[in-house]
């Protein structure tokens, strides 16, 4: 009786102290960014300096962050109306196993299941466009915007993974247009409302301020990211994102996008793409179908004591201003106006930028062929030049992507870009996206690899390295990089 008592005991003191130290592993523990399809991912917060007043308030009267005498009511009737629920439905084929094929009879066929996720969207314009989150309408088969209990069949116009928005159309259906804003006059401390539809409830808002501005969470791993959010505690939850974040006149400032939470659910932390970039990227894939991204030149990054020191840059250790520019393109803009790097960059169009999210959002709002002005700092002396921005491939003229779909190989190819080139410093490749089931999956090769070579020769054109591989017989070599930007190469025998 007495070593079962003594077990007893041993056993529930292991219990709490394995409890305590899953608080203790728990709690420290990085904070996670749950999207509306249930993936997490580890998120960090870059701290970046907030847009002062100076540079984005245009002086006029904005509230306070006191609740006292404040009323939303009017912003979420003129808003809550314009915000719609997004399905994305999708089909994904599954081999059948032994017993599905015995049970089932399909003697060996491929089974199909269908997965629905969701998300918020935002009626953009009176002409039936919505805008909305990337990730929320992404490997959809079928998009239904859901509006006053009335279902309709949206079109997908375009995507931009590098802000992590898309456009929807909705033909012949009148839905209200939300009235838009600009993120641009939004201050820090200024009260903005969320609308959304978290957890599958219609027309939600919450209330809170703008936190800060200018954040960058390293969250969007694309070529070219702009991250440049708002910050807000207005509670978002999974189901807000591509909902509107609305100032207290009713007008749209931003797209919710992402939260960072331990659990998934709202904890106090909400990031909004600012509505002035939310502009650009809308009229662009509406017009274009692409948006017509503009290049400075080169690559600035966020200046501080440390860099200063290390690079030998003087500066003014309580006072520092400006960008570095650390990477400059051979004969980009930025090299034509005499730029170099080192240099650091203080005012961009007479505006001070002071972190490298708002120096790519101020440029972001720009197209190629528009002419901006620069004003920089080089050996403590200050010099203004104008230069013209580029376009992916170097000219001011319009561009459209160009994709190469292989069924044989199991993925699309793109050729690279000028701009991609230089950076790499090579002088032809291929992008390999979108792998599906085939060759390229079973080499190894992973989404945004870049195939340089081909049995010893250049890879510059998709459609013709994906129509050599796919007739090639024997002994061949593939050479590509890989994301961390390392050569590979694999022989293997085709038959």
């Amino acid at each position: 009786m007495k070593r079962i008592a003594l077990v007893i005991v041993v056993a529930m003191v292991s219990g709490f102290f394995g409890a305590y130290l899953f608080v203790v592993n728990f709690s420290n523990q990085p904070y996670h960014q749950l999207d509306d399809q249930g993936f997490m991912q580890s998120v960090n917060i870059q701290e970046t300096k907030p847009y002062g007043p100076n540079n984005y308030n245009q002086g006029q009267q904005v509230p306070v962050a006191s609740a006292e005498g404040l009323n939303f009511v009017e912003a979420s009737e003129q808003s809550t109306n314009s915000v719609v629920y997004i399905k994305n439905i999708s089909e994904r084929t599954y081999a059948t196993s032994w017993m599905d094929m015995f049970f089932d009879g399909q003697n060996g066929q491929r089974s199909k299941q269908t997965q629905v996720s969701s998300g918020s969207g935002v009626v953009f314009n009176s002409k039936g466009y919505i805008v909305t989150n990337n990730h929320v309408i992404a490997d959809a088969d079928k998009i239904e915007v859901i509006h006053n209990r009335n279902t309709y069949t949206a079109t997908l116009v375009g995507t931009d993974p590098n802000t992590d928005l898309a456009v929807l159309k909705l033909d012949g259906a009148a839905l209200p247009a939300i009235k838009v804003g600009s993120s641009k006059d939004l201050n820090v401390g200024e009260w903005v409302i969320a609308v959304g539809n978290p957890f599958n409830l219609n027309s939600t808002v919450t209330a809170g301020i703008v936190s800060a501005k200018g954040r960058s969470i390293n969250i969007l791993r694309t070529k070219f990211p702009i991250e440049s959010f708002i910050q807000t505690d207005a509670a978002i939850n999974p189901g807000n994102s591509g909902g509107a974040l609305v100032n207290v006149k009713g007008e749209l400032v931003g797209i919710n996008t992402a939260i960072l939470s331990r659990t998934g659910s709202y904890a106090g932390y909400g990031f909004a793409v600012p509505v002035d970039i939310v502009k650009k990227v809308v009229e662009d894939l509406i017009q274009y179908g692409e948006v017509q991204k503009a290049f400075f030149g080169g690559e600035v990054t966020d200046l501080d004591a440390e860099v200063a020191e290390r690079l030998d840059i003087k500066i003014d250790a309580k006072n520092i201003n400006g960008v570095l520019l650390a990477y400059l393109q051979s004969d980009g803009s930025a090299a034509k106006a005499k730029m170099k790097e080192g240099d650091i960059v203080l005012e961009v169009e007479g505006t001070e930028v002071e972190s490298k999210a708002m120096f790519d959002e101020i440029i972001s709002y720009h197209s190629p062929g528009d002419k901006v002005a620069i004003k920089y700092k080089r050996s403590n002396k200050v010099y203004e030049t104008e230069l013209t921005l580029t376009n992916r491939e170097g000219t001011t003229g319009v561009l459209k992507r160009e994709i190469y779909t292989s069924s044989e190989l199991g993925a699309d190819f793109e050729a690279l870009s000028k701009v991609e080139k230089d950076r790499l410093g090579i002088e032809s490749g291929v992008r390999v996206f979108n792998i599906r089931r085939g060759l390229i999956n079973n080499l190894g090769i992973r989404e945004d690899n870049i195939i340089i070579n081909l049995n010893g020769n250049d890879v510059k054109n998709p459609k013709k390295f994906a129509e050599s591989l796919s007739a090639a017989k024997g002994s061949v070599t593939l050479g590509w990089l890989n994301s961390r930007g390392r050569y590979e190469n694999y022989s293997f025998y085709l038959r």
